[in-house]
C-alpha cells in the first residue's frame, strides 16, 4: 500500500510539474510578431521559397515500419539479458511476440511499404 501511495504522488507532482511548465511558457513568452521574425531561417540566406513541403507517404510508411522493429529490439533485449532465469513460458511467449512481428514485415513486404520506387 506505501508503494501506492508513493506511486500516486509521484505521478501527481510530474504531472502538476508538467501543467505548470506550459503555463509558465504561455506566461513568459516574448510575443512581438514581424515579418522578420515569421520568415523562414536557412542559414543567414534569404529563404528562397516556402519551408512547408509535402513528403511522399512512403516515407512515413517505412518510418512507421521501422519504428516497429525499433520497438522490438527495446522488448527483446532485457528479455536476452534473463532469459536463464526466466523460464519455458517466457520463452515462448517471446517467439509469439516474434511471430507476431514476423507476421507484421511480411505484411509489410507484401503492401510494399518498403519499397522505394
Amino acid at each position: 500500500m506505501k508503494e501506492l501511495v508513493c506511486l500516486s504522488i509521484f505521478v501527481l507532482f510530474g504531472a502538476l510539474f508538467a501543467i505548470l511548465m506550459v503555463v509558465a511558457g504561455f506566461i513568459c513568452q516574448y510575443r512581438a510578431n514581424n515579418d522578420e521574425k515569421n520568415s523562414n531561417y536557412e542559414c543567414g540566406l534569404t529563404p528562397i521559397n516556402d519551408a512547408r513541403i509535402l513528403f511522399d507517404v512512403k516515407f512515413f510508411n517505412y518510418a512507421i515500419v521501422f519504428l516497429i522493429f525499433d520497438i522490438e529490439t527495446i522488448f527483446l533485449y532485457p528479455f536476452a539479458v534473463y532469459v536463464n532465469q526466466l523460464g519455458l513460458f517466457a520463452v515462448i511467449e517471446a517467439f509469439v511476440f516474434l511471430f507476431i512481428l514476423l507476421f507484421g514485415l511480411i505484411f509489410a513486404i507484401k503492401k510494399r511499404f518498403l519499397r522505394w520506387i
